[in-house]
């Protein structure tokens, strides 16, 4: 009889001790519960350095605007909003700057149209006004300022353009031209002045949107900096800024 009660201890010893589902399906609850903890915790890091960062950008921005600390070389409006160009044009009638670049004017857009709107400015932009046609965003911008400044042997650079797009045209302008003293002249249009941007949704919308540019310009030039060019910049064809009096254009 003895062995055949050894028999059923190594029966026993064999099997092991019972296990229920429960106990086996336990630890998978826990990785999930940990694991969406992680992520919420992941987005709500995420949410707070982007809100920070959004106040940062807001900072930056000028609520008025601020005629230049002092002259330059040249001066550089980066067309797409209202004003921008007629306060370059004041800037140049009233001194800051030897020369202006019109960067980014649409095809379809003559000097005629300049002087039509600026007829109070003709002489100057008879004398000392480029057209740029050739740019289509902020970095090609950049870069045909920075030819157009290299042309001209120009060593400093008034930047007209709005208010909440001179953080990204900094920016985009430092990179192209890291030697060159860059000084700011931000516009703020009419409905940033009437009202608190945080009243109007899109003013709101605007400024997100240009925020996620912001970022993505700064993310981009770093990368850029350490040898990892993920979008190379194509270079304008030769000739893209017109050297002609802005009214010979229109003739």
């Amino acid at each position: 009889m003895a062995p055949r009660a050894g028999r059923q201890g190594y029966t026993k010893r064999c099997m092991g001790p019972k296990t229920d589902d429960s106990q086996r399906r336990l630890p998978l609850t826990v990785v999930a519960g940990r694991t969406l903890a992680g992520m919420v915790g992941m987005l709500g890091l995420g949410f707070f350095v982007a809100a920070v960062g959004f106040v940062g950008f807001l900072s930056q921005l000028r609520g008025a605007e601020i005629k230049p600390e002092r002259k330059a070389d040249g001066i550089v409006v980066l067309t797409g909003g209202s004003s921008r160009v007629s306060d370059a044009v004041e800037l140049l009638a009233g001194g800051y700057g030897r020369r202006l670049l019109i960067s980014g004017v649409h095809p379809t857009n003559e000097a005629s149209d300049i002087t039509r709107s600026l007829p109070e400015a003709r002489s100057f932009i008879n004398c000392c006004v480029d057209l740029d046609y050739s740019a289509i965003n902020t970095r090609s911008n950049a870069a045909q300022a920075r030819r157009w400044a290299a042309e001209r042997g120009f060593k400093s650079l008034i930047v007209v353009t709005s208010n909440y797009h001179m953080p990204r045209a900094i920016v985009e302008l430092s990179h192209a031209m890291p030697s060159m003293d860059l000084i700011p002249y931000a516009v703020v249009g009419e409905k940033w002045r009437d009202e608190p941007w945080w009243t109007s949704a899109p003013t709101l919308r605007l400024l997100l949107s240009e925020y996620a540019k912001y970022v993505a310009a700064e993310a981009r030039l770093r990368l850029a900096d350490l040898g990892i060019d993920l979008v190379p910049e194509s270079e304008p064809p030769t000739g893209a800024i017109s050297r002609r009096p802005a009214t010979a254009l229109a003739n």
